[in-house]
């Protein structure tokens, strides 16, 4: 039977390896799929993966109806055997909807890959409604790394090697941007709760001062 499968976990945990190696082992065997992707790192219509790989695939663009998208593809004579999506945490809540009607429809499995929870630990819409519906939740084993050496729990914005924990929910980054950028951090919930990115524990190691212990 046809399942909706939510892969989650942290920035740098390995989720578009993973959608990718999917992609392949399917196809070794024969199978087509269709892989839908938004605002990934390497740009429009691209599915990537920190480790180098990349491969085409379809823009999820906001307000695009994903069920009619497939189906008008198989009316015009292509194939689909199962749908790969990857950064499902920007897609909207209707868009889910319409992710799990390709599931109970036409009968295809569907891979949706994604983080849970924004830099201000709030669900991402898209990630929520996928908890909602999905058939089954699989956290990734590959555990990413706080910079104290503890399993990351938390994805953090930075700007200049600072937490920031205001603006805009979605903000296309990475965890490779330069420091003075725009970027991101995976942080265990203890130094995500203080703000102590790397940088800033850089800072306070190399400060001869004392620092104010924070209770919060």
């Amino acid at each position: 039977m046809s399942e909706l499968v939510f892969f989650s976990g942290t920035m740098d945990c390995g989720k578009s390896t993973l959608a990718l190696q999917i992609g392949h082992n399917r196809s070794a065997r024969g199978l087509q799929g269709v892989i839908f992707t938004r605002d990934d790192r390497a740009g429009e219509g691209k599915l990537s993966s920190r480790l180098g790989l990349v491969t085409e695939a379809v823009e999820a663009s906001e307000g695009m109806d994903l069920y009619a998208y497939l189906v008008t593809e198989l009316s015009k004579g292509g194939r689909a055997d199962y749908v790969i999506v990857d950064e499902a945490q920007f897609l909207a809540p209707e868009q889910i909807d319409q992710l799990a009607r390709i599931v109970d429809d036409l009968d295809m499995d569907v891979f949706a890959f994604g983080i849970t929870t924004d830099f201000r630990t709030k669900l991402f819409p898209g990630s929520q409604r996928l908890i909602e519906l999905a058939d089954r939740i699989e956290q990734l084993q590959v555990e990413a790394l706080c910079w104290c050496g503890a399993r990351a729990t938390h994805n953090a914005r930075t700007v200049s090697g600072e937490m920031v924990v205001e603006g805009a929910q979605v903000v296309v980054g990475d965890v490779n941007r330069p420091a003075e950028e725009i970027g991101y951090e995976v942080l265990c919930r203890r130094h995500h709760r203080r703000r102590v990115t790397s940088a800033t524990a850089r800072a306070g190691a190399l400060s001869p001062d004392v620092l104010p212990v924070n209770h919060a």
